[in-house]
């Protein structure tokens, strides 16, 4: 039952309401298929442009059987969703898109980071971290610096926190407030890239290539597509990109963080079984974006195109820039390459994603240098 086509008519239920939740709904309008979004608060970005905004609270389990009630098929626009939404789901025959078991491994570091190492993957050194004693070990196995990081809920930079100095590891084990932590080694890398991809009920594979990401405080600032690496690099990110998917058993869309070491050699830092940040770019470089990709895969349709049309950048709008009241768009919009997107969200706070701007031309480089002048533009009207 579950592997038969969704078609155009049906509505597509999303556990999660922020702005991945939207553009998966702007995409799949379009194509005549309704969108449900499950919110815990009502007017969120995905509520503002989807058919149907259901309000509840995730452990409100008779909420959500209510909601799933409604939908033809579930997905997620977020990985931080308690996977007893899944069972519901499935007790209420409802296909789960990815599986539950998808989700309970990528919201937790620690799963996350045992399962890609039992699978063979490379990843980034770690040391389980749940009391204080831990960190003796972390020291002597991974030595200093390492990252201490939240095992769950951890996203941006949020929960975790770089340990240098022994002196400061009692104060890192505090910033934990008594969760389950994981030790990560510093990784003196050259770039980090992600590859979006995704896998579609027949097994089909289709991917966008690898894109190149410049953080900033933690944050992601500035993607790049195609990224700065050799084809031997982009060649192995993709292949370890597709064994994810498939040893997972993923059906939609997953993106794969990479650290690119000096040596070309690749780590993967983590997993995120849905659209990425990084792959917004995909909306106008592709003539099928990420999110009608995880509309496709879910619905159990062919996968589309993911050919890239001309390379692109996309630099994110922090809440910082609204310092000053709503930015002057004006100078983005004068560029006939450069495309805008705000997210709709109510309050702009510090380090808050609000939005992206996205520039395409034919030189990567040309249009690394218009999106940062863009972007340096906007930072001074808002300082």
């Amino acid at each position: 039952m579950h592997d038969k086509l969704i078609l155009p008519g049906a509505t597509i239920g999303v556990f999660g309401s922020g702005q991945l939740g939207r553009m998966l709904a702007l995409a799949a309008r379009p194509m005549g298929y309704q969108v449900a979004t499950y919110s815990t608060a009502p007017n969120s970005p995905a509520g503002q442009v989807a058919d149907l905004e259901i309000v509840g609270n995730y452990d409100d389990l008779e909420r959500v059987t209510e909601f799933v009630q409604q939908v033809d098929v579930v997905t997620f626009e977020f990985e931080n969703v308690p996977s007893q939404i899944a069972e519901v789901a499935q007790a209420a025959g409802i296909p789960v898109r990815p599986s539950g078991r998808v989700l309970h491994i990528a919201q937790n570091r620690l799963r996350e980071k045992i399962c890609l190492v039992d699978a063979g993957f490379p990843v980034t050194p770690f040391v389980a971290v749940k009391n204080h004693e831990d960190l003796s070990d972390a020291v002597q196995q991974l030595g200093l610096p390492f990252i201490l990081k939240t095992a769950a809920f951890g996203y941006d930079g949020k929960g975790q926190v770089r340990v240098n100095h022994l002196n400061e590891v009692d104060d890192a084990w505090l910033a934990m407030k008594g969760a389950e932590a994981v030790a990560e080694a510093f990784i003196d890398y050259e770039r980090e890239v992600s590859v979006v991809a995704a896998r579609g009920i027949d097994g089909g594979f289709a991917h966008y290539g690898v894109i190149e990401n410049l953080h900033r405080n933690h944050i992601l600032d500035v993607s790049i597509a195609p990224a700065r690496v050799d084809d031997r690099c982009a060649k192995e990110a993709v292949d370890f990109a597709q064994q994810v998917l498939v040893y997972l058993n993923v059906v939609g869309v997953l993106c794969i963080e990479f650290f690119v070491q000096r040596d070309g050699a690749l780590l993967i830092n983590e997993i995120a079984p849905r659209p990425h940040n990084s792959g917004h770019l995909t909306i106008e470089s592709t003539s099928c974006s990420q999110f009608e990709q995880q509309l496709r895969a879910v619905c159990g349709l062919v996968l589309g195109s993911t050919d890239l049309l001309r390379p692109a950048v996309m630099i994110n709008l922090l809440g910082d820039l609204w310092g000053n009241g709503e930015p002057d768009w004006s100078h983005l919009l004068t560029q006939p390459d450069c495309h805008l997107h705000l997210y709709g969200k109510a309050e702009a706070r510090p380090g808050r994603k609000m939005g992206h701007f996205t520039v395409l031309g034919e030189n990567r480089g040309e249009i690394l240098r218009i999106g940062e002048r863009l972007q340096g533009g906007l930072l001074e009207y808002s300082s």
